[in-house]
């Protein structure tokens, strides 16, 4: 019984925890990338100073502030579903979605310092990454999902090399 209910929980759960992974892992990163370039530009980078100097409680409103800027884009989503434009409703969540994320994480990276001094947060932060470490462990050993990397760890490979034969002409 045991087996069956590992393979079901397999099947149900590979494709949302290989989203979050995807997410995670791939998205983050270039989202931190462009995000970390983007706060060279003198403004950005005045900008982020302040933030970094604010008292605890308005940190944590900067913190929960892009929730907020998301709003419009979900409204307008809606609005291209109900006109029957599903590609734009889509790509308008996606967008949205991006967005907030590469600004959520810059903050976080930004104002950690200052939040974690509130011991809820820390509790909080330190369940949140518990939880998602017990995830990806559990994720990461199911064959499937070793599968899965190694035949993603090829097709790089591959690409790879047949980028640099391209670039060698």
């Amino acid at each position: 019984m045991k087996r069956h209910l590992k393979r079901a929980l397999e099947l149900l759960l590979m494709p949302l925890a290989a989203a979050i992974v995807f997410i995670e892992d791939v998205l983050l990163h270039y989202l931190g990338v462009a995000m970390a370039a983007f706060a060279k530009w003198p403004p950005v980078a005045r900008l982020e100073a302040w933030l970094a100097r604010l008292p605890t409680k308005a940190a944590l409103i900067a913190f929960v502030a892009p929730s907020a800027l998301v709003l419009p884009i979900k409204l307008a989503a809606v609005g291209f579903a109900l006109h029957g434009k599903f590609a734009l409703a889509t790509g308008s969540i996606l967008l949205g979605k991006m967005l907030a994320t590469a600004l959520v994480a810059r903050l976080y990276k930004i104002l950690r310092p200052t939040l974690v001094t509130m011991p809820w947060f820390l509790a909080t932060e330190t369940w949140v990454f518990k939880w998602r470490d017990r995830l990806y462990a559990f994720v990461q050993s199911l064959p499937v999902w070793q599968r899965t990397k190694a035949m993603v760890h090829r097709l790089r490979r591959w690409l790879s090399g047949l980028v640099a034969g391209l670039l060698a002409r």
